[in-house]
């Protein structure tokens, strides 16, 4: 997995591309077939913008995350990639009692 960390009209220090990078290679512990991971970080007026891209195998997932605080928008980003990919995990897993049964039994 690649993680790209990149500034939009804004300059991009060792330290929040540290923390970015770090909080980013947390979710790998929930879904861990990403490719691509690229983050924005920008500013929008008073606020602080982060935005992410995930290509994941055959999907590419988006979200984006506002806060008063550049490391307060990247926490709040990464917990919603968090639930991005855990309802991406559910649904590639198959529920079906009747197959689980017959592969348990069989």
């Amino acid at each position: 997995m690649q993680i790209n960390v990149k500034g939009h009209q804004v300059e991009v220090t060792a330290a929040l591309r540290d923390y970015a990078a770090g909080k980013f290679e947390r979710v790998t512990r929930v879904f861990d077939q990403l490719h691509d991971v690229t983050v924005v970080l920008g500013i929008e007026k008073l606020l602080h913008k982060a935005e992410v891209t995930m290509q994941l195998s055959g999907k590419t997932l988006h979200a984006d995350a506002t806060a008063p605080d550049m490391y307060a928008a990247i926490d709040v980003l990464v917990d919603k990639v968090d639930t991005l990919l855990r309802k991406h995990k559910e649904k590639l897993t198959d529920h079906h009692a009747d197959a689980v049964r017959a592969t348990r039994y069989s």
